[in-house]
């Protein structure tokens, strides 16, 4: 402890949205040695390290606000049945609020693990990433990592050694914790449940009557976790970890029934279920937590959206991709060499393509060995789709519903295999192998584990119901982390980021594609401006069918594509615009020499403007087919500070005078904007950081403005 430097307070001076934080992480020690604390100037989180370890702070150094009111262990372990703590003080007995002179007089209790020491290293990566694509951010996550160690005096618990790790990022408030558990007894241990985070918080709102799932939960701390599914395409409908619980210590609450949501606790619902077995290591899912410093949803966006390009620099790989509805070779080669004539970076072999990576004999192997490494001599990246879930295999592999025994439509999708059959096991190896031996750069994977549970107790990779989650779980992100580590890029419909996807969709309804390119291009629109308040532009894809899909007649469809080359500009323009790769899927890219100059026209501009263009998003308006809409890139690190597209759904030109909201592009006093690459007019912006502008936008068309 007094290796390390004593703690001094030094919150950043400034909005880290919009300047860089230059202090960096760090462990200190405080109290003349009695507190640990972890800082990086933007959040703070102390704990008392004796009778026994606590958190008794956490902090928002921007905004002083505090998320601890009440001691609660670091973790807590059911092992054979029986719970206990892990640290944590006891004595508190008003758990509204903490004082700090009370901490003196709180007691350990020799029950719970008990601290022992304590290491601090340098942020290790979660994922060892390899980019084979155009990424925004290269750069591994920094900061320091500090690991406290525990031990227990019962004896039934001896040689069982608990670490609670907390890892703290430079340049954001936010942290990460888990938990590993080490069995270095002589015997197997039974892990029922592990909960690696409990927070007693400050309740969000005063409710004298209500349910929890009435009141609001605290708005002011993110809470994500690594155990999340069900393709809901967004974090908050895939969750299964985090849980906002009632206290029934804090009995100064103004709700009678002392049913207030103020206690975080973050475990797996349905459990663990494993044995872990003499010198087996166990570690325990990942819960992220960033403080947030306002209730504006554009602003909790942003400091999401920077939370994942850093914590998750994969997710910042955006490839411009084109879906090829064939496998025939002379067409994947044409496909392939008109992506290199029009800058297209990667072909996928979309569904239906005939395709079948579960094929691993020689002559399938060869076929696509022979089609990537024409596509690679080109400088163009080769993958394709494999569906795992929603699928049928039989009474032997399907998941096994508990409540009848059998392999009915109880599963996410119907009916399912279980990953942890021997059929899924085979499949997972299956991919691997073709993957690595034909040299795929890219696994678009539909329906990955959804979170079937199955009461099998035949299936060699779980041993019953109890395991079952978990087991497979820990198989699919164990799969996905090993693709993202040979460089491998991951389009899957499931929240799997933490664990090494790359993109999931934007959130659509399939057979709007059937409908006319005129709904199509305003729908896909709305899709954009709503899917990325929390998502950056390189996480989410859209899609723009240019043969029939899902029905539809001729005027759903882009083909033949030079008799609708107005709509494909379009919506190219408005996906590119806005950052987002759309998964074009048809059996060419051009059919005439006026459209293939205008794909490459597109993506010319897109490339010119790329890194602004991946950037996060301002919503300024959303399309509603009454008048404009419109979004804005900002970036206060690049030359070009920002990027607006208007659009006019109209069937007249518009004149407006829009106002453009420019605090996050950086700019303070004066700024310059051009439209398209003419000529700049200088604006000085007004006390609320914006500044207005006059639009003038043909009928059903665009525009777009460069802020410098």
């Amino acid at each position: 402890m007094q290796s390390l430097p004593s703690y001094k307070p030094a919150t950043f001076q400034g909005d880290w949205l919009v300047k860089a934080v230059m202090q960096k992480a760090g462990v200190f020690q405080a109290n003349k040695g009695r507190e640990l604390v972890l800082s990086n100037g933007l959040v703070a989180r102390r704990f008392r390290v004796s009778p026994n370890l606590a958190t008794v702070d956490y902090q928002n150094l921007s905004t002083n606000e505090q998320f601890v009111r009440s001691v609660r262990p670091e973790a807590k372990l059911t092992l054979n049945g029986r719970t206990y703590q892990v640290g944590g003080l006891h004595g508190q007995k008003e758990h509204a609020y903490l004082r700090e002179e009370w901490l003196d007089k709180f007691a350990a209790d020799s029950a719970d693990f008990q601290f022992k020491t304590f290491a601090v290293t340098p942020l290790k990566s979660y994922v060892n990433w390899q980019p084979r694509t155009w990424t925004m951010n290269r750069s591994q996550p920094t900061g320091r990592e500090l690991t406290l160690f525990f031990e227990s005096k019962l004896p039934e618990l001896q040689g069982v050694n608990v670490a609670v790790h907390y890892a703290l990022y430079d340049g954001i408030p936010a942290l990460c914790k888990w938990l590993t558990v080490e069995n270095k007894s002589q015997k197997s241990i039974h892990i029922n449940q592990v909960i690696n985070e409990i927070l007693a918080t400050p309740e969000e709102e005063s409710a004298v009557v209500g349910k929890p799932d009435q009141m609001k939960k605290p708005q002011r701390i993110y809470i994500e976790n690594n155990f999340a599914f069900n393709n809901a395409m967004r974090y908050d409908l895939s969750d299964q970890a985090t849980h906002w619980k009632t206290d029934s210590l804090y009995t100064s609450q103004v709700n009678y029934n002392y049913e207030t949501p103020c206690l975080l606790e973050v475990y797996p619902t349905i459990g663990i279920g494993i044995d872990l077995e003499p010198a087996q290591t166990y570690t325990s899912i990942r819960t992220y937590e960033l403080l947030l410093d306002s209730y504006d949803r554009e602003r909790n966006g942003l400091a999401r959206r920077r939370f994942y390009r850093t914590v998750t620099p994969w997710t910042t790989q955006n490839p411009v991709f084109m879906h090829l509805v064939s496998t025939d070779p002379a067409t994947v080669k044409n496909v392939i060499d008109q992506c290199a004539e029009t800058g297209y970076e990667m072909v996928i072999l979309s569904f239906g393509s005939g395709l079948n990576m579960e094929d691993t004999g020689e002559a399938n192997i060869r076929k696509f060995k022979d089609l990537a490494d024409y596509a690679h001599s080109k400088g163009i990246l080769l993958g394709g789709y494999s569906l795992f879930s929603s699928r049928r295999i039989d009474d032997e592999t399907d998941v096994i519903d508990p409540k009848t025994g059998l392999p009915d439509k109880g599963a996410f999708f119907g009916h399912a295999p279980c990953l942890a059959s021997r059929w899924g096991i085979n499949y997972l190896n299956s991919l691997k192998k073709f993957i690595g031996e034909t040299g795929f750069d890219l696994l678009e994977h539909d329906g990955p584990y959804p979170g079937d549970v199955c009461a099998s107790t035949k299936h060699p990779g779980h041993k019953g119901l109890e395991d079952s989650q978990w087991v497979q779980m820990e198989m699919q992100k164990g799969f996905y982390r090993f693709l993202n580590e040979i460089g491998v890029y991951i389009n899957a419909p499931d929240w799997y980021f933490m664990d090494g996807t790359n993109k999931i969709a934007l959130g659509y309804r399939e057979v709007n594609f059937s409908l006319s390119r005129e709904q199509q291009k305003l729908l896909n629109r709305q899709n954009i401006f709503d899917g990325t308040w929390e998502k950056t532009p390189a996480m989410g894809w859209g899609f723009v069918p240019l043969t029939k899909y899902q029905g539809g007649g001729p005027e759903a469809v882009l083909e033949p594509l030079s008799e609708h080359l107005q709509d494909y500009e379009q919506l190219m323009m408005q996906y590119y615009g806005a950052g987002v790769q759309a998964c074009y899927r048809g059996p060419r890219l051009y059919d005439t020499e006026a459209t293939k100059q205008t794909v490459k026209r597109v993506i010319d501009w897109y490339k010119k403007y790329r890194l602004i263009l991946n950037s996060d998003i301002v919503h300024l308006r959303r399309p509603d087919g009454r008048d404009w809409d419109g979004i804005m890139h900002v970036n206060p690190g690049l030359k070009e500070k920002g990027l607006v597209q208007i659009f006019n759904p109209l069937n007249v030109k518009i004149n407006r005078t829009i106002k453009l909201p420019l605090y996050y592009t950086g700019l303070s006093e004066t700024v310059t904007i051009r439209q398209s690459e003419g000529k700049a007019t200088t604006y000085r912006l007004n006390r609320n950081y914006e500044v207005e502008i006059p639009v003038e936008i043909e009928p059903e068309s665009y525009g777009w403005w460069v802020i410098e």
